[in-house]
């Protein structure tokens, strides 16, 4: 029986990759574009686009995801290999959708659910294992220098010829057209948010926009009592990019507020001293 289970599995997961292949090229993830191997279904690559308004913008980050043979049974590994500043390269990645938390991950769970979930999770700056911490300055170097680098890499070239072409032509996406990445001009980048620790179990909750074909959300055992004791996601409509300019508006009125307070101790103060000087003379 364990035999017979062990020679149906890689044909249960052919036929699921397969499915999802299809499912992925008729409604591409935003942002995200993925190939298998040609000569191995279990190994997927994938090229993320950095969206706007993050850090990211203009980068072209290469990773790959290794599926076991019990899949859709089992979850995969995930890794990225072009340097982006939040994830190592070439280390397996800790995220309740991987082979991590097994305990954690859904058979209905796609190659898509897959994809979105990690473009959301690199987008924030939750940490957990294989995750790094740098300054928006080296993301924003490391995304100028992606080009270059993922255009050394024979496999990168070989699966996404297009994505190549792109990359030289550094053409902007056109309003309302898609790209190799599925984004049209009004595109938005689903929210993921992981309750993730170094050893712990990680939430994983998706939060997709009005547009997308995959309204996801999905939440490890232990992630009610978050949701339950208050958690707010980030709006998709209020990415972290957008947030900046409310604080610079926020300091400069502080700064005028702190500025009349002196004035008027000023005036008050020249008052008083003019009153007194008019008691003592009289």
């Amino acid at each position: 029986m364990s035999n017979n289970s062990n020679k149906r599995a890689p044909t249960t997961a052919t036929q699921r990759l397969k499915q999802d292949y299809l499912r992925i090229k008729k409604d591409p993830v935003p942002y995200i574009c993925a190939e298998p191997l040609p000569s191995n279904i279990l190994e997927w690559h994938y090229v993320v686009r950095g969206p706007e308004l993050t850090p990211y913008e203009g980068g072209y980050y290469h990773g790959k995801l290794i599926f076991p043979r019990e899949f859709p049974f089992k979850p995969p590994s995930i890794y990225m290999i072009t340097p982006n500043g939040r994830f190592k390269c070439n280390t397996r990645l800790c995220l309740s959708i991987t082979d991590f938390h097994p305990d954690t991950w859904n058979p209905a769970w796609s190659v898509s659910t897959i994809l979105t979930g990690l473009l959301s999770f690199m987008v924030e700056k939750g940490p957990t294992l294989g995750s790094i911490e740098t300054s928006e300055f080296t993301k924003r170097q490391l995304a100028a220098q992606s080009l270059a680098f993922n255009l050394k890499d024979k496999v990168f070239c070989e699966l996404f010829p297009e994505v190549v072409e792109e990359m030289k032509q550094k053409h902007p996406t056109a309003p309302g057209r898609q790209n190799h990445f599925g984004i049209s001009g009004n595109s938005h980048i689903p929210v993921v948010h992981f309750g993730a620790s170094h050893f712990g179990r990680e939430i994983v909750t998706v939060h997709s926009p009005p547009t997308s074909t995959f309204p996801f959300s999905f939440l490890s055992p232990s992630a009610e009592d978050e949701t339950k004791s208050g958690h707010v996601p980030l709006s998709p409509a209020h990415p972290a990019g957008l947030q900046q300019p409310h604080r610079n508006h926020g300091l400069l009125g502080g700064a005028l507020a702190n500025l009349f307070v002196i004035v008027g101790f000023a005036a008050f103060a020249y008052t008083v001293k003019y009153v007194l000087r008019s008691i003592a003379q009289e």
